[in-house]
């Protein structure tokens, strides 16, 4: 058995492990990441990533690479429902491509204002290029094909044993943290005793029950369907829903609906498998397996800790939800981001141990908050039932697809047209924010204003046609000085950096910003959220111990005057 040392041991390889490594490699800070499985996913899995993630992929210097995966840049990104794919169209909602995307984004005012646009791929291809780039950090060393047996917090440190799969090798690990990032069946978690809290497994129509998957291959999809492509696929009827990814908009799919009662995926052979999906296109394609499975539709779970001593989780280790709207790994990613930069900030002594008790703090409202959201899309579609007579060649059933339509067409906006979910997210009660309790409204998934008020995402606008202010912004802390100031900021930047916080200045003039920030000095954390804002940095020293956990929460309210 080797024995290695690593400032942190991060277990599971997914989009929060891999993003975290990505995190904290970037940071030097030394970091070994273990998955059971043999590589990163062959399924499609996830197939939708947020603005806000490729906000974050952007400032980790990805976006273009990842914006350039997935289907041709000019595959329209839509979301359409038919009663079967190749028979009637009910309602769609557009959006742009790849390639409109890139081209809108710096004209895009009010709640889309952003550096990025949503992008449609599927995970297996972001976890791809996640891997490379954490492989090519020197501090971080990523062993796929190794599965965690045992671990332990003895107080100053963790021990951790890994076993190659199939295999006797093993590997004993001495880290200062452990992060369990293993997914739903997290043996971190379960090991740790912690449990989900929330609902945990609601029954309905659809998008509630047992869920049968098929990665297929059908390039005839395309020839004998006789409407516009589409990025999601969804079919509405009586006899068989269900919903369908395009993949890499030439033939390949994920494919999945929910099981009838009677109906067991290990009776199911392959060729009626692609029975049924023969059924739900209305037409006898020819197809390919490409992998199936199941899984449970209808969770909304949170676990109730996310942190025991020097052991914290994240991603699906720490909420399960039903895929509507996408959130699960948008979640995820957001959950390594605002761990990375604390986790590296208490390794490094920047800040004390106390720091990372703001990470559950945080994230589990976050959590709390985006399982609801997902739920009531759902709901919105699970429940909302398919007529008999909605396929019926006649008067009634041209009436039955009219009414179905405009529900849909209203139900693919509200689950897709979501600023408020994407930005929205703020910390306004964590105690390294310097909280103003912000009159914001209430917190509705299709509605974003944005505020600098501390405690949420930096208000974003273009500098110009191709500049965005993120990319101004440094990689860890930035101090956004506006126009006619009273003060330098001098003592802000004297204290932090006599903390060891790096921290870059931003000189900017210009109306809008001042408009939208309403202080002439505003401090930005790593994961671009405001922490504070005010006219003067008479107190600096308090500000500074205040956002990195050294000094309580009584003492941070100081800011706008």
């Amino acid at each position: 058995m080797t024995h290695e040392v690593f400032d942190v041991v991060i277990a599971g390889g997914g989009p929060f492990g891999l993003v975290l490594a990505l995190e904290l490699g970037r940071r030097g800070v030394s970091a070994i990441l273990f998955d059971e499985k043999a590589s990163t996913a062959f399924n499609p899995q996830a197939n939708a990533t947020q603005a806000r993630t490729m906000e974050h992929f952007r400032r980790l210097g990805i976006a273009d690479e990842i914006r350039a995966l997935g289907m041709p840049e000019d595959f329209p990104t839509d979301i359409a429902y038919f009663t079967r794919y190749a028979g009637h169209e009910l309602a769609r909602f557009r959006l742009p491509s790849a390639k409109e995307a890139r081209e809108k984004i710096s004209t895009m005012t009010g709640p889309w204002s952003a550096a990025e646009l949503p992008h449609r791929v599927s995970q297996k291809y972001v976890e791809r290029v996640l891997r490379e780039h954490v492989e090519s950090l020197p501090a971080v060393s990523v062993n796929y094909g190794w599965r965690l047996t045992r671990f332990e917090d003895v107080g100053d440190k963790v021990t951790v044993a890994a076993t190659q799969v199939g295999t006797d090798n093993s590997r004993l690990v001495t880290a200062k943290y452990l992060i369990g990032g293993d997914g739903a069946k997290s043996f971190v978690r379960r090991t740790l005793g912690i449990r989900y809290q929330g609902d945990g497994g609601a029954v309905r129509n659809f998008f509630g029950g047992k869920m049968f998957a098929l990665y297929l291959r059908c390039p005839q999809f395309y020839d004998v369907v006789p409407f516009a492509p589409a990025w999601m696929n969804v079919a509405f009827n009586s006899e068989r829903r269900a919903f369908m990814a395009a993949v890499d908009g030439r033939g390949e799919f994920a494919f999945h609906t929910q099981l009838k009662e009677g109906e067991s995926e290990e009776d199911i052979s392959d060729e009626e498998a692609l029975d049924i999906f023969r059924s739900v296109v209305g037409y006898p394609v020819e197809a390919e397996i490409l992998s199936r499975g199941t899984w449970t539709a209808g969770f909304a779970l949170v676990a109730e800790k996310f942190q025991v001593g020097r052991i914290l989780l994240g991603g699906d280790a720490v909420h399960l939800f039903t895929p509507a709207g996408g959130l699960g790994y948008n979640t995820a990613v957001d959950d390594a981001v605002n761990l990375g930069w604390k986790l590296a900030a208490v390794v490094k002594g920047i800040a004390p141990p106390s720091l990372l008790n703001t990470y559950e703090l945080e994230r589990r409202p976050a959590a709390v908050r985006n399982t609801g959201f997902a739920k009531a899309f759902a709901e919105s579609i699970g429940n909302y039932l398919p007529n008999p007579d909605l396929e019926a060649d006649s008067d009634v059933g041209a009436n039955l697809r009219r009414e179905a339509g405009a529900y849909l067409e209203a139900h693919g906006k509200s689950e897709f047209n979501i600023p408020g979910v994407t930005f929205g997210v703020r910390y306004d009660h964590s105690p390294i924010i310097f909280s103003e309790q912000p009159d914001t409204g209430p917190d509705l998934p299709d509605v974003y204003i944005p505020n600098a008020a501390p405690g949420g995402r930096a208000p974003h606008v273009w500098l110009d046609m191709h500049t965005s202010l993120y990319d101004h912004f440094g990689f860890e802390w930035t101090l956004l000085r506006l126009c006619h100031s009273s003060s330098s900021g001098a003592e802000l930047i004297s204290a932090a950096r006599a903390l060891g916080m790096e921290i870059a200045v931003l000189d900017l003039d210009q109306d809008q910003l001042i408009e939208l920030y309403r202080a002439p000095l505003v401090l930005i954390r790593p994961d671009q959220i405001v922490a504070w804002r005010g006219d003067d940095d008479c107190d600096a020293v308090a500000v500074i111990e205040t956002v990195l956990a050294r000094r309580g929460r009584e003492d941070n309210r100081v800011g706008l005057s």
